[in-house]
């Protein structure tokens, strides 16, 4: 979806701290190549590893009323064979560590 496009690097542009954290210091270097802002769909994905199909989405205070559309689009995502992890980015923020095990053990299975 080209629509998407414009909205996509503005994303990148004005991304979040927690955001910014894991890209510069994990998936901005890791052995796979990982899409910041990667549009599929009708959705962005916040970072996308084509080689693995794999999607980390990292979540704010803001998906607390938005279940139903994270559920749609996780769904649509699995539909076409892309893996969704999901993180608060309290997790980020707080547990770095464990995130980057738990991306790292999907990464290599």
């Amino acid at each position: 979806n080209n629509k998407l496009n414009p909205r996509a690097k503005e994303l990148r542009k004005n991304q979040t701290a927690a955001e910014r954290k894991l890209w510069y210091e994990f998936l901005r270097g890791y052995k796979y190549r990982f899409v910041w802002q990667k549009v599929i769909g009708n959705y962005i994905l916040d970072f996308y590893c084509c080689e693995k199909r794999i999607c980390i989405e990292l979540d704010g205070s803001q998906h607390l009323g938005n279940k139903e559309y994270d559920k749609e689009r996780d769904n649509y995502l699995l539909l076409n064979d892309i893996k969704v992890l999901r993180f608060w980015n309290s997790e980020i923020n707080g547990n770095i560590d464990e995130v980057l095990k738990k991306i790292k053990i999907e990464l290599s299975s």
